[in-house]
């Protein structure tokens, strides 16, 4: 139980987690009418660059070797 409430193998991914249910939102409010197209690209691109700039702030103090 107590892995569960840690988040398990999703711990550590909240970003990523936000930023895909984010998209499919908006993706999902574009399909039935709620938002327009540019409406729907500025929120994919919005929650896409979050994603690629937590991924590329992950890995700058590790050294190879």
């Amino acid at each position: 139980m107590n892995k569960f409430i840690k988040g398990g193998f999703l711990a550590g991914r909240r970003t990523y987690i936000m930023s895909g249910v984010g998209i499919l939102s908006a993706v999902g409010a574009y399909m039935v009418g709620d938002m327009d197209i540019f409406g729907m690209l500025q929120a994919v691109f919005t929650l896409g660059g979050i994603y690629f700039l937590r991924k590329s702030s992950e890995h700058k103090g590790e050294k190879n070797g």
